[in-house]
């Protein structure tokens, strides 16, 4: 009896609420950008209900769970994600021009948010499996990361194919930043960004024209009637939004079909336009005091096992919301990345919510140590 309450006390109730919360405004808008009066509910919004609710039961899942035995098994599928990833540019199923997802028949699922969610296991696992009590990060050398470096470039690699520049470097990110944390040496960085720097005329080349256009509108090129579309109708929508909005239902870059991807992608551009600066400025809000949050009870854990965890699952998720956000009000090039909760994917959204599930996981135990 004694452990249960335990476990209730320790439950995150702030994340918790604030995840319902951002969960709530989510489907309101998913609401609100696919709604018609022909069709006031539409499959996307019905869609996105469920994938809540069940999403809720995924966290509650993964807020339990033994997160040794999580680690353990999420170091050997991932190795099946990889798996997954090469099918995928095989005979993956195609959708806007890119091979992410593969097909079930009854449900499409995108194998790279599953490498966001079990790469943090990989890494903890490799590192801590015989430490997981240790309340100091392990010693490591550069040859004690040859092996997950190999593993997250040919995740990345992998990534890019499909291609999914975007996720790509999510990916590439969280694993640097994990791998820094852990104690690679910052030579390793500073050879890497020179090797960047002087590569990028090759690495230029190696884009798709699409992604370079991409890049380009980003410092003014590009036709407003073609490449800058997007990023335009996306501008318009979110200026004309005004400090309150034009209401819930009455966004007229949305409703008039001038808004490219609404639902999903650039569905922060609909709730600008519909409850203006102030509710964006809900919305990042929520989303501050979520992340404060979490980095408040890491800031608490002093095992590192858990740590490595805690931080991969928040990184993740803190890049997506900055660079959705950048990429919607021009700041940074359109690279596909939805935002946390809100944008319309169950694939995402079940990700995020599993990922917010293992961060809780950690707060609940804090009793712990």
């Amino acid at each position: 009896m004694m452990f249960d309450r335990r476990y209730f006390c320790y439950f995150d109730w702030t994340s918790f609420f604030l995840m319902l919360g951002l969960l709530g405004i989510g489907l309101l808008f998913d609401f609100s950008s696919t709604y018609t009066p022909e069709n006031p509910i539409s499959t996307f919004f019905k869609k996105q209900l469920f994938g809540a609710i069940f999403g809720i039961g995924i966290f509650i899942f993964f807020s339990f769970k033994n997160l040794r035995k999580l680690a353990r098994t999420g170091f050997f599928v991932y190795f099946l994600i990889i798996l997954l990833l090469i099918y995928t540019i095989i005979g993956g199923w195609i959708g806007l021009g890119a091979k992410r997802w593969i097909s079930l028949y009854f449900i499409r699922f995108q194998p790279s948010e599953l490498a966001k969610l079990f790469f943090p296991f990989f890494v903890a696992h490799y590192f801590c499996a015989n430490e997981v009590s240790s309340i100091a990060l392990p010693k490591t050398t550069f040859k004690d990361f040859v092996f997950p470096l190999i593993v997250l470039f040919v995740s990345f690699v992998l990534i890019l194919k499909q291609p999914d520049l975007g996720t790509a470097l999510i990916i590439l990110l969280c694993g640097f930043i994990l791998f820094w944390f852990i104690g690679l040496n910052r030579s390793f960085f500073i050879a890497v960004s020179l090797f960047v720097a002087v590569s990028t005329p090759f690495l230029w080349h190696v884009l798709k024209p699409y992604q370079q256009k991409r890049i380009l509108v980003l410092f003014g090129y590009g036709d407003p009637r073609k490449e800058r579309y997007q990023v335009e109708q996306s501008k318009i929508a979110i200026g004309s939004g005004g400090i309150i909005g034009k209401g819930i239902l009455k966004g007229t870059q949305n409703k008039l079909g001038f808004l490219p991807e609404d639902h999903t992608d650039f569905i922060f551009s609909v709730i600008c336009e519909e409850v203006g600066f102030i509710g964006a400025l809900i919305i990042i809000l929520l989303f501050g005091l979520l992340f404060s949050r979490i980095v408040q009870i890491l800031i608490q854990i002093p095992a590192p096992f858990e740590q490595i965890i805690g931080v991969g699952m928040l990184l993740h998720i803190l890049l997506s919301v900055c660079i959705n956000i950048g990429m919607v009000t021009g700041m940074l090039p359109t690279v596909g990345i939805p935002l946390p909760l809100v944008t319309y994917g169950l694939t995402n959204l079940w990700t995020t919510l599993a990922s917010l599930g293992v961060l809780n996981n950690i707060a609940i135990r804090r009793f712990l140590y």
